[in-house]
């Protein structure tokens, strides 16, 4: 007989030999594993231990300036400090990261307290000049990476200045780390961005249906800023960058492509490429 087959046999066997005898006495396996269902099972997160997708996202999404939001749910549970969420295609954002891309240190640093893990974006936007030297001469290069939705890591020091309640020293400090990183020149190389005429969005602009479900259809429309955005019908959209013809990126995700087919000047159909081709939405 194969050493293996022996190996998980004697491991099987001994597994349930111990569960009827040494934890449940004379009961035998199938009556050891027999569960009665808790009044509330129905209610747990199909991906329960894991933390629900609410929670998640709700964290993360308060950490954009919602400090009273933050705080009652960082206090209910603590771990939500460290939360992370993938907005889109692989734009993950951290509560922390929120918070420093936003210029928001009192946010930032109550998550801290309570177990969030800081990087460079973080030190940046609180404006730790020798942290921020640091790790860019232990890591070089590293100040051409970009955060979260494509934000520079000079935009984060910037976006801090803009916070009408920060401190004299604090802005101070700040505008060191902007100086800085100012001078190494490749601190703030924003994603290819083409420009999109109106009459561009208008072609691009509809429902993309990719399933027969309720919500398996995609939004193009122009945000209150004005540049395009994608989202699944409910969701939160991503902004979209022009990388070429009909062919765009979302925030965020540079490796993604969206390819919008064109019939007579209007969209029909656009295809998300992932980078091989993933899914096609037909125009409604």
């Amino acid at each position: 007989m194969d050493n293996s087959n022996q190996r998980r046999r004697f491991i099987r066997s001994s597994a349930f030999g111990l569960i009827g005898i040494t934890a449940f006495g004379n009961l035998s396996a199938q009556d050891a594993f027999k569960i009665e269902k808790a009044e509330n099972a129905d209610s747990l997160f199909y991906r329960y231990p894991g933390i629900n997708d609410a929670m998640a996202s709700g964290i993360v999404g308060a950490s954009h300036g919602n400090f009273d939001k933050v705080k009652e749910l960082v206090n209910a549970r603590p771990e939500l400090a460290g939360a992370s969420w993938d907005w889109g295609f692989g734009d993950w954002e951290t509560a922390l990261g929120a918070a420093s891309h936003v210029g928001r240190r009192d946010i930032a640093e109550f998550l801290m307290s309570h177990g969030a893990r800081p990087d460079i974006f973080t030190y940046t936007m609180m404006g730790m000049l020798k942290s921020v030297q640091e790790i860019i001469e232990t890591v070089p290069g590293i100040q051409s990476h970009n955060g979260p939705h494509g934000i520079t890591l000079l935009q984060h020091a910037k976006n801090r200045l803009e916070n009408k309640e920060i401190s004299g020293s604090d802005a101070a400090n700040v505008k060191k780390v902007i100086s800085y990183l100012e001078s190494l020149g490749n601190a703030d190389i924003k994603p290819k961005s083409l420009d999109v005429t109106e009459e561009e969005k208008k072609k691009y602009s509809g429902e993309y249906r990719f399933g027969a479900g309720e919500g398996e259809i995609f939004v193009v429309d122009t945000h209150r800023l004005g540049f395009v955005q994608i989202g699944r019908k409910g969701s939160s959209p991503r902004k979209l960058n022009k990388i070429d013809e009909s062919t765009f990126a979302p925030a965020g995700a540079p490796s993604v492509k969206i390819i919008f087919k064109i019939t007579s000047d209007k969209a029909v159909s656009l295809s998300i490429h992932e980078p091989e081709p993933l899914v096609t939405a037909v125009r409604i």
